[in-house]
């Protein structure tokens, strides 16, 4: 059954408190990153029946092409086809929430407890599980994602690029640039004729002007928290690929540019963002909370996952154009192929932070053992500060 304001819910659309409650107790458990998307539609296909499987499926190709973090973007998408912008609202705030609020306990504790002998060895081998996250991350991405010379030959020249100290955003629109000039559509990138999405401009204008509004009075009243959300903003619009990928753009503009915080402290809320549900873009709120305190923990969070709502709505009228035009699928393989080599950058980059001896390699090829094996992400994690800290 159509519903005007639950933009395609498949039955009366659910109460506002009823979709808080349950994307909040998602967020409880939101661990393993975009595998969460599976828990999603079970809720809202399956026990709900607030969405069909085909509109379901409709936003995962929606939220994949887009930039960003993945799951928030699914969970805003499937509040915004059941209750409109405040069923978006309401599903990314519920969805959200408990991450942000372990991820500030996690933070107050670290600022507070940092300089112990203790703490620091458990970092220690916390930093050498996200360079094999993140290592790993680059060998599986880049093995679904590069498919022919002209692929391997972007990721390297974005690796090389980045190496001379080139922009990251700049290579990132090269590579969609290269991507136009190099590739060509394939057949099945097409979409079919009978897919038809429906969406509001009017939506998306609401919603960034929220977003410039909330901008503007924070240059007004409070200029380190603008920049901090400003900041953040950037990194999530070019974040294709996911939340590893934006890892490399937090650290050129964290560490690189505005030197809000050393290498290894960066890795440590990388780290901390694994013990957290959600996904690993929450280490926003890490950084924002000790850049500018509570404050500056919220104003990050809603700088990287607020413009991905914006794009959710701005997208739905226009994407079986998008998808089956003749250039914006090559630019996005172009983007995409790049990304790999921006993985690689940040393993080196994360890697020369490390102070390596036999126990910090042997921990390496551990965690790397483990990822392999698909062990849940928080188990390698929790694992490796256990060992940190009796044997580092």
């Amino acid at each position: 059954m159509s519903n005007p304001e639950g933009k395609n819910c498949e039955k009366s659309a659910p109460g506002h408190g009823e979709l808080f409650r349950a994307f909040f107790k998602i967020g409880l458990t939101a661990f393993g990153g975009p595998a969460m998307i599976n828990h999603i539609r079970e809720l809202v296909v399956d026990r709900k029946g607030w969405l069909s499987e085909t509109t379901f499926k409709d936003g995962i190709a929606i939220c994949q092409t887009l930039p960003g973090a993945i799951v928030v973007n699914m969970a805003a998408y499937a509040g915004y086809r059941c209750r409109g912008i405040s069923g978006m609202l309401l599903s990314f705030v519920g969805f959200s929430l408990p991450a942000f609020g372990l991820m500030v306990l996690l933070s107050v504790i670290y600022q507070a407890s940092r300089a112990l002998p203790a703490v620091e060895a458990i970092f220690s081998g916390l930093g050498v599980v996200v360079v094999s996250i993140v290592a790993y991350a680059t060998f599986t991405f880049g093995q679904k994602s590069l498919k022919s010379l002209p692929d391997y030959g972007l990721a390297i020249l974005a690796s090389l690029l980045l190496l001379v100290k080139l922009n990251p955003f700049l290579v990132i629109l090269t590579g969609g640039l290269l991507g136009l000039l190099l590739f060509r559509l394939q057949p099945g990138e097409y979409l079919s004729e009978d897919q038809h999405r429906r969406g509001s401009y009017q939506d998306a204008v609401i919603l960034l002007t929220l977003f410039l509004l909330g901008l503007g009075f924070l240059w007004l009243v409070r200029r380190d928290l603008f920049d901090l959300a400003w900041v953040m903003a950037k990194i999530e619009l070019f974040a294709f690929g996911g939340g590893y990928t934006a890892i490399t753009l937090m650290f050129h503009e964290v560490v690189e540019v505005r030197s809000w915080m050393d290498n290894q402290t960066l890795l440590d809320g990388v780290a901390l963002g694994q013990l957290t549900p959600g996904p690993i873009l929450n280490t926003s709120t890490f950084i924002g909370f000790l850049v500018s305190g509570f404050a500056g923990a919220v104003a990050a969070t809603l700088g990287i996952f607020f413009p991905g709502l914006i794009m959710v709505a701005a997208i739905l009228p226009i994407f079986d154009r998008l998808r089956s035009s003749a250039f914006f699928p090559r630019i996005i393989r172009g983007i995409i192929a790049c990304f790999v080599g921006l993985l690689l950058y940040v393993t080196i980059k994360f890697g020369a932070a490390i102070s390596w001896d036999p126990k910090h390699l042997a921990l390496l090829l551990i965690a790397l053992a483990a990822l392999y094996k698909k062990v849940d992400l928080f188990i390698v994690v929790a694992g490796a500060g256990l060992i940190s800290y009796f044997f580092f």
